[in-house]
């Protein structure tokens, strides 16, 4: 089901007693063991494609339409034999996990929320018992859920045409959270599970694969460094967006989607982006040596 880089290395770890062949696949860093003082790595790409200088204001739009139009055949068949499907659970199981999200608004993300939902599809709460992590299965696969609606809203496209990439991160990430808006009161505990030792590695999977989709959707083809950023930085305006949604009580959490529309220009200005970068790798290099600080303000050099 998962379609792109964010999910084919590393190995899925499910519960005890679940199949899952989901992997992440990372493109290869490639550095030069020698450094050319006179020649500086490429910073970044964060800019609009369509705002580029050099076209016309028709070709950039014909190379947003360009980015977003349908994949080459082969290309989407590629794209289709990599899919991996999410956690695989028995058909009770998902009878029973679907069922127990109505409950969680009362009872949270609990066993308690599982075993309503078992007794609402008219099955044995000692099912629960299959499912060794018990409140953290429900979590994921809640997560999951909201996953396969991203994709197939993406899939449907028709309202995301037109769209310069930066509407489209901003239009993408809020329909993901509005998922959450049913829960708000009791996400708090559902980031408390996720943040567990042995429940973090599928956490940050899930979350990967989640932003992987998004870079996807707006057409992103970068590889090397590049890849990594841009992951890294949509990574950290979607959990920022998260918690600021925690605490909005406004209309709708209308000042949350201004802070994410915010978040999300600000990381399309190269410069800023650039610039606090570049901040980040003196404050990294000074914990870490001196070699490793010129070789981070190497890479992030404007």
């Amino acid at each position: 089901m998962y379609r792109t880089a964010a999910k084919r290395v590393l190995l899925f770890r499910a519960p005890s007693g679940i199949n899952s062949n989901a992997r992440l696949r990372f493109p290869p860093l490639r550095f030069s063991t020698s450094v050319n003082p006179n020649q500086h790595p490429e910073t970044p790409n964060f800019s609009d494609p369509t705002s580029s200088s050099s076209t016309s204001s028709s070709t950039s739009t014909s190379s947003s339409a360009s980015n977003w139009s349908a994949s080459s055949p082969a290309e989407e068949a590629r794209r289709q034999e990599n899919r991996r499907p999410r956690v695989e659970y028995e058909d009770e199981q998902t009878r029973v996990l679907r069922a127990s999200l109505p409950h969680v608004v009362r009872l949270g993300w609990t066993e308690a929320a599982m075993i309503a939902g078992a007794r609402a599809v008219g099955v044995s709460p000692s099912i629960i018992g299959s499912l060794p992590r018990k409140e953290a299965a429900l979590v994921e696969f809640f997560m999951d859920e909201c996953l396969q609606r991203l994709i197939d809203r993406i899939d449907s496209g028709e309202d995301l045409k037109g769209m310069i990439p930066s509407e489209r991160i901003s239009k993408l990430v809020r329909f993901r959270l509005e998922m959450q808006a049913p829960y708000i009161s009791k996400w708090p505990q559902a980031l408390s599970i996720q943040a567990q030792p042995m429940n973090v590695p599928t956490s940050f999977k899930q979350r990967a694969m989640l932003v992987d989709e998004i870079w996807h959707a707006v057409g992103d083809g970068a590889s090397d460094i590049d890849w990594y950023v841009k992951r890294t930085v949509l990574g950290g305006i979607y959990s920022t967006t998260e918690i600021y949604m925690l605490t909005d009580s406004s209309t709708d959490f209308r000042d949350t989607w201004a802070f994410l529309d915010n978040r999300v220009r600000d990381a399309f200005d190269l410069k800023k982006t650039i610039q606090e970068a570049t901040y980040l790798a003196e404050a990294v290099g000074a914990g870490m040596g001196s070699s490793m600080q010129g070789f981070v303000k190497r890479v992030f050099q404007v």
